[in-house]
């Protein structure tokens, strides 16, 4: 029986483990916490069906002047750490021309196929439907020629990918969602994509699905990761664990464990806040504020806001600038209530230059993998890319073609 050892419980380790288990492999999962309290918790908890196309770095001058003096919701960057985002936020600029954005929104939407299909089966054999709701989301605009140049986009998805969606007037749009006012000029119902009132549980349902399948989880430190004479050990609170395999999916963690191994991959590493708020009113769908830079939607604690990307370093602590001016949007829209916790949430969302996970094995150390860098979309994607790295770890012949999600392309 084959071997592996998988370090990270987020999204994208729990169903890596589910499927390298699925076919008969003896794996450990290793993580420092519970499976998804990181990452995997704090997002906007949409399963994106219509994410179609990887986020580019704006390329016009404009947009950048606009982020540069902070004149956006969407992005905000700390003077003092620019520095440690200047190597990997000009790849990024550069892969985000037309030419190579287009390459890497035909790699990501294959992806993308599998990612609801690839859910579904999971969701079922945890018996998770309890927290999955199949009505899809709303993109507000409050700029009418926004609104328009999304429209045109969604139907260039439409024709291309088969995404659905429906377009709602300002009018259409406070019928479905009374709470608002409707004066706004309209939004586009996104209609196949999925939403989840609790992340984190969605999770852990996964991981204890693959416990009631005999799998182990354990505590561990992944970075005393170390290859041996028969393949790779770690140090976890059960003392040390040997495999044949050694799987990274540590999300922004991942390249400072690779670093040790010769690797260098580039990350921009994008934090993002999150706050729940209940006493007030309450949507029917998630709803995105396009202007705002934020989400908000219905889940279990009340109504969560997802902040947009903030560029700081690793070690800073939170300064919710963007929670601020998101809730103060909302507020424009919905009675929000008050706010559940007394400190907003953070994580970091890691995101490739090229704007395509990490996906394959190391090029310079046989048995050990790599499954991170999924941007915006790990949550989404998860069940996808574990499934292709189970393939590939197996011998398989990998549902979708792997080769433009390669480690050794950095």
């Amino acid at each position: 029986m084959q071997s592996a050892i998988v370090l990270g419980g987020g999204m994208i380790g729990v169903s890596a483990a589910l499927h390298l288990q699925q076919r008969g492999w003896a794996v450990t999962l290793v993580d420092r916490r519970e499976p998804g309290r990181e990452t995997s918790y704090g997002n906007a908890g949409m399963i994106q069906a219509e994410a179609v196309r990887p986020y580019p770095m704006p390329r016009d001058l404009a947009t950048l002047l606009k982020i540069a003096t902070g004149r956006t919701n969407d992005v905000r960057y700390s003077l003092s750490s620019l520095h440690l985002h200047i190597e990997p936020l000009l790849r990024y600029w550069w892969h985000s021309a037309p030419k190579r954005h287009r390459e890497a929104v035909d790699a990501w939407a294959r992806l993308i196929a599998y990612a609801t299909s690839e859910h579904d089966i999971l969701i079922r054999e945890a018996h998770a439907d309890n927290l999955i709701r199949r009505a899809g989301y709303r993109m507000l605009h409050r700029d009418a020629a926004s609104f328009d140049l999304a429209i045109k986009t969604a139907e260039e998805d439409r024709r291309e990918f088969g995404v659905n969606f429906r377009v709602l007037s300002g009018k259409e749009l406070a019928r479905a969602e009374p709470v608002l006012r409707d004066d706004l000029p309209g939004a586009i119902h996104w209609l196949d994509t999925w939403t989840v009132s609790d992340p984190g549980a969605l999770v852990t349902a996964y991981a204890e699905l693959f416990e009631r399948r005999g799998g182990t989880i354990v505590l561990g430190d992944a970075q005393s990761l170390q290859q041996t004479a028969t393949g790779w050990s770690v140090d976890t609170d059960q003392g040390r664990l040997d495999a044949a395999h050694a799987v990274v999916t540590l999300g922004p963690w991942s390249p400072d464990l690779l670093h040790k191994f010769g690797y260098r991959i580039p990350l921009v590493r994008k934090r993002g806040y999150h706050m729940h708020y209940s006493g007030g009113a309450s949507l029917d769908l998630p709803l995105i504020d396009k202007a705002g830079g934020y989400a908000m939607g219905p889940m279990a604690k009340g109504i969560r806001i997802t902040t947009g990307a903030e560029l700081t370093s690793p070690d800073a602590l939170a300064t919710p600038v963007q929670l601020a001016s998101a809730e103060a949007s909302a507020r424009e829209l919905i009675d929000l209530g008050k706010r559940v916790e007394p400190d907003p949430w953070f994580g970091t969302r890691p995101c490739t230059p090229d704007m395509l996970p990490v996906l394959g094995q190391a090029p310079q150390h046989p048995g050990l993998w790599m499954n991170f860098g999924h941007g915006h979309q790990g949550f989404t994607l998860g069940p996808a890319t574990g499934r292709l790295l189970a393939e590939m770890m197996s011998g398989e012949t990998p549902a979708i073609d792997p080769t433009p999600y390669r480690p050794e392309r950095f």
